[in-house]
């Protein structure tokens, strides 16, 4: 997966969770909790919904790697089969 594969699957899932978002003004670099004000349940089905959707684990302790978009993508980069 490229990187552009990767942070589409981020921002769909991200649709998923917070439909009234409007994704495309996201700031890459900013934490996605204060961009689009989620909670800790959100960002659990975040990360069940990437899991699904690409068969990474992400454990518990690394959510924090995956704090902004430019981080979930960084952080799966090396860990999806085929990136």
């Amino acid at each position: 997966m490229t990187d552009e594969q990767i942070k589409a699957v981020v921002l769909r899932v991200l649709g998923n969770i917070a439909p009234e978002a409007e994704l495309d003004q996201l700031d890459p670099a900013v934490d996605l909790r204060e961009q689009l004000d989620l909670d800790s349940m959100d960002i659990l089905n975040l990360m069940i919904g990437i899991h699904d959707a690409t068969g990474v684990d992400i454990p518990e302790a690394d959510y924090p790697h995956m704090a902004s978009l430019n981080d979930a993508v960084a952080y799966l980069r090396s860990r999806v089969p085929g990136a």
